[in-house]
């Protein structure tokens, strides 16, 4: 029987892939958010300023719980398997059910370049496909950020093109380039690699 969205929103679902578990960040988190996302690397293509002190990672953990408990999005904490520290993140910042979400990732500098988004994507985007019977899932990067277009076209993600001042953040527009995959097309991919 399938779930209905309140019933997903119960409990915090965890995800597991081969190398990772995905898990809800909670307040004992603060430490490992503050060494992400004080990060000037990590926080460069992100509407984010860089975090100068532990405590202000309070506000990123306040608001990933409230997205969740308001049913309106979803982000889990990327950690390698057998150890504790959310090394990234990961998740719909929104999304409506039937139809669309956003999603958006992140992670630290020193483990760039070994799959982890690549595989993280995958388990996430098989759950909003399939729990949350989302259509589309859209990323938007912001030009330059190479590595993140990189793991989006790996996943069968297709470049729609450029958002001129699609973004206002501090008083300043960004343009942002915008991706997205459908679930036919990821049923399809998924089909033709089995």
């Amino acid at each position: 029987m399938k779930k209905n969205k309140a019933d997903i929103f119960t409990i915090f679902p965890d995800l597991q892939t081969e190398r990772l578990d995905l898990i809800e960040i909670k307040q004992n988190h603060l430490a490992d958010l503050f060494k992400l996302f004080g990060d000037d690397s990590v926080t460069k293509f992100y509407n984010i300023e860089t975090l100068t002190e532990e405590k202000e990672a309070q506000k990123l953990v306040d608001w990933f719980n409230t997205r969740f408990k308001d049913k309106l999005g979803i982000r889990w904490g990327i950690v390698l398997k057998g150890k504790n520290e959310i090394i990234g993140t990961i998740g719909f910042n929104n999304f409506t059910k039937g139809h669309r979400a956003n999603i958006g990732y992140d992670l630290q500098k020193d483990y760039w370049n070994n799959g982890y988004i690549t595989e993280s994507l995958t388990a996430v985007l098989k759950y909003g496909f399939e729990e949350l019977e989302i259509n589309r899932i859209e990323a938007e990067c912001m030009p330059g950020n190479i590595f993140s277009e990189r793991a989006l076209k790996r996943l069968g993600f297709l470049k729609e093109g450029l958002l001129r001042d699609w973004m206002l953040w501090n008083g300043k527009h960004y343009d942002m380039i915008m991706y997205s995959l459908i679930k036919k097309e990821f049923v399809l991919r998924k089909a033709t690699k089995s």
